[in-house]
């Protein structure tokens, strides 16, 4: 393998803080249709999941994971897969809402005794995606190291090669947006030619090459990502599948690659999962804007806790720093004893946005 070129700190920082920031704001439009969605949630210049407050999905507690299990690996990949599979199997216990199936019974395959190996399901939802982009910012530089990472965390809860090739894009695209910091954004053609070259020997990649090969024309005649998302044949948004969410999330960060908040607005406002959607978005587009890209009232007002806006960016630190790529580090501390209580609040006002949906305006 190749050595490691240091990690930006604030890449690290501003990737996992903006895929967080993302997730929360895209929440409260989670598999509606645009329409609706733009009907019932109208104001993306704030949160609107817990009044003007934002709270974390699933999507920030993956990419919370991956941190957590990078900082205890020391560098070493089956002490990574070891730790995340561990992370993932008492996260379950505590009865998440709003989780994929496949995830779901990935973690309970690893409870039954399966091998973090052979815990994963067929399926090619998102799951992968919202895991990848810390991923890319910390090991990019190592291509074969980061596809080994890259597939450890995909297979220990999804097993179709589209799952792995929609997370390796997202990992390279967040990756390549971090060495962007100090200069010029990506060119949209360079990155898919790159993508291509990375996954293109995989046959399952197929469509979703075809799928960002659209992105430059879409960009050249001045697109936005919803109309990006139309040209692409999805009526009711970015679903959870996948090869949905990665070629949009990509297109809003490249079609606004110095604006955070144009982007991750766009990209809820394309509808169906919105909220791994902009996770994926932020996650990606938070690698080159550093946490001074994000808008600060977006980061103060999550309330989130025992994973708070702060905690995460004090992983992203940690993480950034690059001293688990020498030794194993501890992880960032944190109070599991209060997450079954979050949870269960979480899930109450969860069920109070599906009533809600009941309701007009349609």
């Amino acid at each position: 393998m190749e050595p490691l070129v240091p990690i930006d700190a604030a890449a690290a920082v501003g990737s996992l803080l903006g895929l967080a920031v993302g997730d929360a704001l895209g929440l409260p439009r989670e598999n509606m249709s645009a329409r609706r969605g733009e009907r019932l949630f109208p104001h993306l210049d704030r949160h609107q999941f817990f009044f003007r407050r934002g709270l974390f999905s699933d999507d920030t507690e993956h990419a919370c994971f991956v941190g957590q299990a990078l900082l205890t690996s020391g560098g070493a990949l089956d002490r990574f897969r070891r730790d995340l599979a561990r992370r993932l199997r008492w996260w379950a216990l505590g009865l998440p809402a709003g989780t994929g199936r496949a995830t779901i019974k990935a973690c309970a395959k690893l409870w039954l005794g399966w091998s973090p190996e052979r815990s994963g399901v067929w399926s090619a939802g998102n799951g992968p995606a919202m895991r990848a982009p810390l991923l890319g910012v910390c090991l990019g530089s190592d291509r074969e190291r980061l596809r080994a990472f890259v597939r450890a965390s995909t297979r220990i809860t999804h097993t179709d090669p589209k799952a792995e090739c929609g997370a390796l894009a997202v990992a390279w695209a967040a990756h390549r947006f971090a060495q962007t910091r100090a200069g010029a954004a990506v060119g949209a053609s360079e990155l898919v030619a790159e993508i291509g070259e990375l996954i293109g020997a995989e046959p399952a990649a197929a469509k979703l090459l075809d799928s960002l090969a659209q992105i430059v024309p879409n960009l050249e005649a001045g697109r936005t990502p919803e109309e990006f998302c139309a040209a692409l044949g999805l009526k009711r948004g970015a679903t959870g599948y996948i090869y949905h969410t990665v070629p949009v999330a990509l297109f809003a960060a490249l079609r606004y690659p110095n604006d955070f908040r144009a982007a991750i607005q766009a990209a809820i406002r394309c509808g169906g999962d919105a909220d791994t959607t902009a996770a994926v978005t932020g996650g990606v587009l938070g690698a080159r804007l550093g946490k001074a890209g994000i808008p600060v009232a977006w980061v103060d007002c999550v309330i989130d806790w025992p994973r708070s806006a702060r905690w995460v960016e004090a992983l992203g630190a940690r993480v950034g720093a690059g001293a688990w790529l020498a030794e194993p580090q501890r992880a960032v501390p944190l109070a599991v004893w209060a997450l079954p209580f979050r949870n269960a609040a979480f899930f109450v006002w969860v069920l109070a946005h599906v009533a809600r949906r009941l309701f007009p305006p349609y």
